[in-house]
């Protein structure tokens, strides 16, 4: 089962950042806090904020998924690795002063409830979901 969510969880991050740099799907920011890197500074689909640096970092969290999934103690540790990273990135998300991750990428606003619920999710998979499972062997 935690291999199952690290596979989808990856595909579905690597997706997302991938899709990140079609200009189409991303409107251009306005109003938005200022960034040290403005490259493909926008809100994706309308609605979330994301620039390079975020849309790089959606895709290395896919690629290790997608790579994490070929074992249960690997994808175990992407599962919990996530819920602390997705989990730190919303409580800095909420904080004004650190919602821009100090000027390199944009983790505020719907992005930061996004981050939450990721960090939920990969919580559940790392921690609830692999104490339930029979042991393994690395």
């Amino acid at each position: 089962m935690v291999q199952t969510f690290a596979k989808v969880f990856g595909i579905v991050y690597l997706i997302i950042g991938i899709l990140g740099f079609i200009p189409g799907l991303v409107q251009p920011m306005v109003g938005g806090p200022g960034l040290a890197i403005e490259a493909g500074y926008g809100r994706f689909l309308g609605i979330f904020p994301v620039n390079l640096i975020h849309n790089l970092v959606h895709i290395g969290v896919g690629i290790w998924g997608i790579l994490a999934a070929r074992s249960i103690p690997r994808s175990v540790t992407y599962a919990r690795a996530n819920a602390v990273l997705f989990g730190v990135l919303f409580l800095l998300g909420i904080i004004p002063a650190t919602n821009t991750l100090f000027g390199l990428a944009p983790i505020y606003g719907v992005d930061a409830w996004l981050h939450l619920l990721s960090a939920a999710i990969a919580a559940y998979f790392g921690f609830a979901a692999a104490a339930r499972a029979p042991a393994w062997h690395t």
